[in-house]
């Protein structure tokens, strides 16, 4: 009677989960697709429009952090809310972020701010997910539905649904996976990269065609390009911590902050390479891919000046993520680097792609998984070693100030 009951109950919590996290996918794909779609044609609309919209963005910082402080409430944590709550210090996250973040980012891209948009993805569908938790389920429901629209949010704006489900299980504590929201996640990461393509969203990729032989000396050159693109990964979390701290030592007051540093940056991103560095990064990505090897359209200054207008940005208040930045400063350093090492010079701009990512996050398999689903998974042991010795370096210096570290990594 004990097992009948037992099986029954496993059961009944397989379908919940099982359909929850079908609506998830489907409620965050749908907004995934609303809020990149408006960020392409805002993209488009600040190239075509520089000059008249790049001299608002002290004023658009100034009104976004206006909308945060007085409707934001603990939303304003943003991502930090979100590892929180999957430790349990707080229990819910308002539903007023969504739109909140949405509007933010869009005004800090429409003004050219350069910032990336998977913190937003990834914070709506943590935020759907929580609303929609059944604590019935047991303790751990909470962090289950949390890490299940994590998935969703990633899995819906670059529809590369593994890579997803993997980056919200390992993100919330560095060295430890959150299995038990495997198969939610799975789902919902899925549902939300169909559903999100099947609306019109666009999905970036690049089918990396040469070939890498593994002898000793490649296998020695790659382990090198880890230290370097999980180096340049951690000086950006490190750069973004200490601007952050900076700013807000130099000015008490965020809406002098955000418009001082906002005028500083609207002149700059103007001066130095009209507008090359504001949004997201993509142009950067593009170019690494195309003409010849991508040399003839990447500089050797592109990808430090990414990283430090991106950083300066989020820095002083401007909403967004960090991750298509990291892709394109991973990316353009790649292209830089590859001569010197006398390797494809496309595949290390891939390479580049994913390891800087992983060395900024402190995650491994969705870094080493994203480049398999953006490249072809035919490199995926390249792919895995860089990863690897990126995220094994200064695992506690991340992007996320809310993450943690398992005590066997420390």
């Amino acid at each position: 009677m004990g097992t009948k009951v037992l099986e029954m109950t496993i059961s009944k919590r397989t379908l919940v989960y099982t359909l929850d996290a079908i609506i998830i996918g489907g409620i965050v794909g749908v907004i995934d697709t609303l809020f990149g779609r408006v960020l392409i044609g805002i993209g488009e609309v600040r190239t075509d429009y520089l000059l008249y919209l790049l001299p608002f963005l002290p004023l658009a910082g100034i009104l976004i952090t206006y909308l945060n402080r007085t409707y934001g409430g603990k939303s304003q944590k943003g991502m930090e809310l979100l590892f929180e709550v999957g430790e349990g210090r707080e229990k819910a996250i308002p539903k007023r972020l969504i739109p909140l973040t949405i509007l933010s980012t869009w005004l800090t891209h429409l003004f050219g701010g350069s910032a990336g948009r998977e913190g937003v993805a990834v914070q709506l569908g943590g935020t759907v997910a929580h609303a929609l938790r059944r604590d019935w389920l047991g303790p751990h429901a909470s962090r289950i539905y949390l890490v299940t629209g994590m998935a969703a949010g990633f899995g819906g704006l670059f529809q590369t649904p593994l890579a997803a489900i993997f980056f919200a299980m390992e993100v919330l504590v560095v060295g430890r996976l959150e299995w038990r929201a495997l198969y939610p996640a799975a789902i919902a990461a899925f549902v939300a990269s169909w559903t999100s393509h099947t609306l019109g969203l666009e999905k970036f990729t690049q089918i990396i065609s040469a070939k890498l032989s593994l002898s000793p000396q490649v296998f020695l050159q790659l382990l090198l390009l880890g230290v370097i693109f999980g180096l340049t990964g951690k000086l950006f979390a490190y750069l973004l911590g200490t601007f952050k701290q900076s700013f807000t030592r130099t000015f008490a007051n965020p809406y002098v902050r955000i418009g001082v540093v906002g005028l500083g940056l609207s002149i700059l991103l103007y001066l130095i390479g009209a507008g090359r560095y504001t949004g997201l990064g993509t142009n950067l990505i593009s170019q690494s891919f195309e003409g010849a090897d991508g040399k003839g359209l990447i500089t050797g200054a592109d990808w430090i000046l990414k990283l430090l207008f991106t950083v300066t940005t989020i820095a002083a208040g401007y909403k967004g993520g960090e991750v298509t930045p990291l892709f394109s400063i991973g990316a353009s350093l790649g292209v830089w680097l590859a001569p010197f090492f006398g390797l494809p010079v496309y595949l290390v701009a891939a390479l580049g792609y994913a390891a800087v990512f992983a060395g900024a996050t402190s995650t491994t398999i969705g870094p080493i998984l994203i480049g398999c689903e953006v490249f072809g998974f035919q490199h995926w042991p390249a792919f895995l070693l860089v990863c690897l010795v990126a995220t094994r370096l200064f695992p506690a210096l991340s992007i996320y100030g809310g993450q943690k570290v398992a005590k066997k990594l420390q």
